[in-house]
Formats: structure tokens, sequence, C-alpha cells
């Protein structure tokens, strides 16, 4: 009979996935591709902000209201980046390739929110005196998502990696100019292998205590929030993001949800669970239809949205 290991225990999920860890660390390296910020920003279309400069609507290169409340989000969910990396320290360590990738993870984040944000200024696609204000305020408050242990962590991790490709990715696809469209590809290109070493992480710790990971998959699924929910009026730009059809319940559910619980992680046909997680796959079930309902009528919310801002047109 093969041994019990559980890995809610921090001290032995950090050992039992430690060369899991380092193999995927060594994968990241060898696929990740080196890009320039600044061979991407049409720094020609910038000018000198003079003191006292006032932002109008008219001189922003992206007209579409909720494609600038998505930039918006998306550069100031990358501005908490200290805040991450704390969290993954605290619960991955900071020795052997847990540490590694967190540095190198971090390098990486911090590339983003320096390409979004002088793509943002040079095109002057949204006001520069709100963005650093509420980047004040995000990054002074702190608030992020902050998983207790490293078992939930690396559910959430895998989940929310993969909901940011698609928000980038979805944003990018709706600006007008090439620019854009490849910084915010070149982000999600980074952001999808940031997806794919913690999903197959995740899927290594299935292999070991299925159990366990259940259990957390239930508790993130349930509780899931994207990171951002700090920053100023976050509730009204989450609604415009979502009834625009960039992301939302919908995306999450169907994009994120469905196809790594059940087709990554094959959470339906898991063997051998405790009776505490098969009460947790039961409940798993149950959350994820209630969030598809949620979804269904975001969608129908978005037809109006829709109408709505062809009639402003």
């Amino acid at each position: 009979m093969a041994e019990i290991i559980d890995l809610s225990n921090p001290e032995v999920f950090h050992s039992a996935l430690e060369p899991v860890a380092d193999k995927l660390l060594t994968r990241h390296l060898n696929t990740a591709k080196e890009w320039f910020p600044h061979e991407l920003v049409p720094y020609s279309l910038g000018e000198t902000f003079g003191k006292g400069y006032e932002w109008s609507e008219s001189e922003s290169t992206v007209k579409d209201p909720a494609v600038r409340a998505a930039l918006f989000v998306n550069l100031l969910t990358e501005d908490n980046l200290p805040y991450y990396f704390r969290d993954i320290q605290r619960m991955f360590g900071m020795d052997g390739a847990f540490g590694t990738w967190n540095k190198r993870w971090t390098a990486e984040e911090g590339r983003h929110s320096i390409a979004i944000r002088d793509y943002l200024i040079a095109t002057r696609a949204v006001d520069p005196i709100q963005l650093e204000r509420a980047r004040m305020a995000q990054v002074s408050g702190g608030e992020t998502p902050s998983p207790e242990s490293p078992l939930v962590g690396c559910v959430y991790v895998s989940l929310q990696e993969l909901a940011t490709r698609i928000a980038h990715r979805n944003t990018g696809n709706r600006l007008p100019d090439d620019s854009g469209k490849e910084v915010m590809k070149k982000v999600a290109n980074d952001e999808n292998l940031h997806y794919l070493f913690y999903k197959d992480l995740a899927k290594a710790a299935i292999q070991i205590d299925p159990s366990s990971m259940v259990i957390a998959m239930k508790e993130v699924v349930e509780n899931f929030e994207m990171p951002g929910t700090g920053i100023i009026d976050f509730d009204a730009h989450s609604k415009r993001i979502a009834y625009s059809g960039i992301f939302g319940m919908n995306e999450l559910v169907h994009d994120v949800f469905n196809p790594v619980i059940d087709k990554q992680w094959n959470v339906w046909n898991l063997e051998n669970l405790s009776p505490a997680a098969e009460v947790a796959r039961e409940g798993l079930a149950k959350v994820l239809e209630i969030k598809s309902r949620v979804a269904r009528i975001e969608k129908s919310k978005r037809e109006k949205y829709k109408k709505e801002s062809t009639d402003v047109a």
C-alpha cells in the first residue's frame, strides 16, 4: 500500500514538491523569451506634461471606456507586486527552486507594469493624475488575496494566472493600435507561462495528495477574487469590464474554472478520496453551478450594455 502523504502540512508540501518546482523552473527558463518594453511603446506619440496638466478624454487613442477601465485595473493590479512577492514567499519560502522561481516571477511581473504604464502615458490613454493617485492608494493599502497555506495558494495562483492572461489578452485585442496590442500580447504570454508553472505544480500535488487538493479547490473557487480588490472604484470598473465582455464571471467559469478543474486536474474522476474530500468535491460542483448561473445573468446584462453603448455612439 502506497504511503499517504499529507500536503496540508507546509513542511511536507515544500519537501515533496521542491523537485517538481525545480523541473518546472528549468522548463520556464528554457521557454521564456526575452523582450523589451522600450521596443514596443510608441514614445513618438508622447508629449511633455506641463505642471497643472488636465487630461481630456478626447486625447485618448482608446475611445472605449470599458477598455480604458481594463487597462487601468490591469496596471494597478500589476503595481501591487510587492505584496504578491510577500505572499508567495510566505507560502513557498525563499530557498531552493521555490525561492528562485519567486524572484524570477517578480522580475517578469515588474516588466509588465513598466510596459503597460509607458504605453498608457505615451498614448494618453488614461488620465495620468488619476492613475498615479490610484497607484498610491492601491500600493499604500496593500490589499491582496492572501491564501493561508501553500496548498490553497497553489490552487489560487493557477486559476488567477490563467484569468489574468485572458484578461490581458482580451484587453489587447480591443486596442486600436498595433503597439498596444503587442504590449498586451507580450504580457499575456508571460502570464501564460506563469499559469503553466503553477497548474503543473498543482497537478503534481494532486497525484501526491488528491484529498487535500480537492478540499483546497473547493475553498478557492467558492471564495475566488481577482487581485485588484483594493483599487479605487474597483466594483464599478469590474462591472464595466465584465458587461463589455472583456472579462467577467462568464470567462472565469468557462475559460478558467471548468477547463482547469475538469480537463487539467480531472477532479471529477479522482479516486480514493477521503470522506471530507468527497464532501468538498460535491460542494465544488454546487459552487460551480451557482457561478454558472451568475455567468448567465451577466451574459444577459452584456446584451443590454452593448445596446446602450451602441445607442450612445
